[in-house]
């Protein structure tokens, strides 16, 4: 049943790794679930019974998105706040004091006062976006495999290579279209496009990658930001990751996208081409130098996302 009501009801969630802290305002309603698949069941089902207004979480990385993607698929209002935002308002409020309760009222609170614009985040559109992708991928290996065998057959087998060829860039063309119509299909992703694509060394394909490989980029500190991709700097003791340093090993797919935009970058962008040569005059490796820039990329595309402004402004500080 739907409880009808003319108030103005909020909900506030903050995330931890195995529960979510859940305050419905103004009705004082507090309760926690597990933040695994049947916790987020009982939460929406508990929820939707209140025809909330917004359902406000704060950015903490992966951890949320299971969450949102539930709320998405159930049709409730939600939106993605960044912490430093809820962070200023506590701020103002002179709120010290940290529990989970006291987090998910304070987030709720957030969502009353400010009412931050609601999300658009379609998560088959991300799915089919990361699928188009990794599509688009195969088939440039495909079709490197057919180029490199351009030039070791004889050239009367020539006329089964090149058909094939052609299919293959009709096929990448077809892909890349399809990728950029999602793109338009969604302001949060125009936007999002639009500020990742002024970085020279950025185009669509990794700016398509980024959008639906890294939700949550832009929502997270720099050190999040590249052990969300696996670039981030790590100790090995016996195969094992010691104490904090302890992250997963990233997603491959879009290091892959972003080595490849790095390339680019480091032709087109003076920012990298300086790192890059800067490193290798320290005696660095070409690809420990590589995934430096890349590091340094990311870190920089995450607060250009935050900050919603395009690459000329954090140009003259790096």
């Amino acid at each position: 049943m739907n409880m009808k009501t003319n108030q103005n009801i909020n909900v506030g969630v903050d995330t931890g790794k195995y529960q979510l802290d859940i305050y419905i305002r103004p009705l004082d309603i507090y309760f926690t679930v597990e933040n695994n698949d049947k916790g987020i069941k009982e939460a929406v089902k508990k929820i939707k019974k209140y025809n909330p207004n917004r359902i406000v979480i704060e950015a903490t990385g992966r951890l949320e998105m299971p969450f949102i993607l539930a709320c998405a698929k159930a049709n409730l209002p939600f939106t993605i706040a960044n912490p430093v935002h809820i962070k200023r308002f506590a701020g103002a409020l002179g709120q010290r004091a940290k529990t989970d309760k006291l987090d998910a009222q304070l987030i709720a609170h957030y969502s009353e006062a400010i009412q931050p614009k609601l999300s658009r985040l379609k998560p088959e559109k991300m799915q089919a976006m990361s699928d188009l992708v990794s599509r688009r991928n195969q088939l440039l290996t495909l079709q490197t495999m057919e180029k490199n065998r351009l030039q070791i057959m004889p050239k009367e087998l020539v006329m089964t290579i090149k058909p094939v060829l052609t299919l293959f860039k009709n096929l990448i063309t077809k892909v890349e279209d399809k990728i950029a119509k999602l793109i338009e299909s969604c302001p949060e992703y125009q936007a999002k496009d639009m500020i990742l694509q002024s970085m020279k060394g950025i185009g669509k394909i990794a700016a398509a990658s980024i959008i639906s490989n890294l939700p949550e980029l832009g929502y997270i500190n720099s050190k999040q930001a590249s052990a969300l991709i696996g670039v981030a700097p790590m100790n090995r003791d016996s195969g094992r990751y010691k104490g904090q340093r302890k992250i997963q090993g990233g997603r491959p797919q879009v290091r892959t996208v972003l080595y490849m935009a790095m390339m680019s970058a480091m032709q087109s962008n003076p920012v990298f081409k300086a790192t890059y040569q800067r490193l290798l005059a320290a005696g660095k490796p070409k690809k420990v130098a590589i995934i430096a820039c890349i590091r340094k990329m990311i870190v920089i595309l995450n607060s250009m996302l935050r900050d919603g402004v395009m690459w000329e402004a954090p140009k003259v500080q790096n």
